[in-house]
């Protein structure tokens, strides 16, 4: 019978340290390592001896993680509850290996903890395709929210904004103000000098008007085709016409010529301005369909004017 009993625990230890998972246990009363797998020492470096207690654990985890990691196994282990957590642990020779912890809390006859059984994993490869995949995702969320031509935000970023932007106004009782701008003759240009050099005219207007907008709330995107908007909280009607010059004088600066304009010959654009301090009877659609209007005057009474 003693005989079976060795043969099985041999054979328990040769499969326990045969596999890639780490296996490890720890005596509660004294928080001491009893038994750490061998592949401790290939995955991380540190000799297998100098797992002595859990402070020996503790020590070789990254600074961000230490904390929370401590406290978090501590508080389950007090409460007998098997877990889990992923780390960063320190290697001898100075980075760090992502690690998960799977843990399992082994109690007495009597209820109590007794000792702390887990494994550890080496994720490092799965937490390496985590991170990319988040900033793939990130990225895709970004190109979702931006014109693909001119690189600034896109209509549906600015259907977001101004969603935001209508309710923080009507709550705080604040202006907002709405410029809608087409660049006029725009079909024009494109028949005339053709579709690339039509592209590029929208780039150059797109970064130049990118500069209108100077606050950090103050939001511009390409609305659609030829035309832009900005969005400027807590904006009144007079400063709004401002930045309407302003955007006039940026399109100006550029100075693009444009031979086919029964307007001038550099570029110009028409505006439509609207402010409004929301409320419940107002509604959102609305008040973007008379600033359009307005857009639509300033073209139909001769362009190049701010109505």
């Amino acid at each position: 019978m003693d005989n079976d009993i060795e043969t099985d625990s041999a054979v328990y230890k040769t499969l326990l340290e045969s596999t890639n998972a780490i296996p490890w246990k720890i005596d509660w009363a004294t928080l001491k390592f009893s038994y750490i797998g061998p592949q401790i020492e290939s995955l991380l470096g540190w000799p297998r001896s100098s797992w002595v207690s859990v402070e020996d654990w503790a020590s070789r985890m990254h600074p961000e993680d230490r904390a929370w990691v401590v406290d978090f196994c501590v508080a389950q282990s007090k409460a007998g509850t098997d877990h889990e957590a992923d780390y960063r642990a320190l290697g001898k020779d100075g980075d760090y290996v992502w690690i998960r912890d799977v843990v399992h809390v082994v109690r007495n006859e009597q209820g109590e903890v007794e000792a702390l059984i887990g494994f550890m994993f080496d994720i490092s490869e799965r937490k390496t395709t985590e991170e990319k995949l988040i900033v793939l995702q990130k990225e895709l969320e970004d190109l979702s929210f931006k014109d693909g031509l001119t690189g600034v935000p896109n209509r549906r970023m600015f259907d977001t904004i101004m969603e935001a932007e209508w309710a923080n106004a009507m709550r705080n009782h604040q202006p907002l103000s709405l410029i809608m701008l087409d660049i006029d003759y725009f079909k024009q240009y494109n028949d005339h000098y053709g579709h690339i050099q039509g592209d590029d005219c929208l780039k150059r207007v797109a970064q130049a008007l990118s500069s209108a907008a100077t606050r950090s709330r103050d939001f511009f995107a390409r609305f659609g085709g030829e035309e832009f908007v900005l969005v400027l909280p807590e904006t009144d009607a007079t400063a709004a016409k401002n930045v309407a010059e302003r955007c006039r004088n940026l399109i100006f600066k550029e100075q693009i010529f444009h031979e086919k304009s029964q307007v001038s010959q550099l570029m110009t654009a028409s505006f439509g301005v609207g402010t409004i301090i929301p409320t419940r009877n107002d509604e959102l659609i609305k008040f973007v369909a008379e600033v359009d209007m307005r857009l639509y005057r300033a073209k139909k009474e001769g362009r190049n004017c701010i109505m």
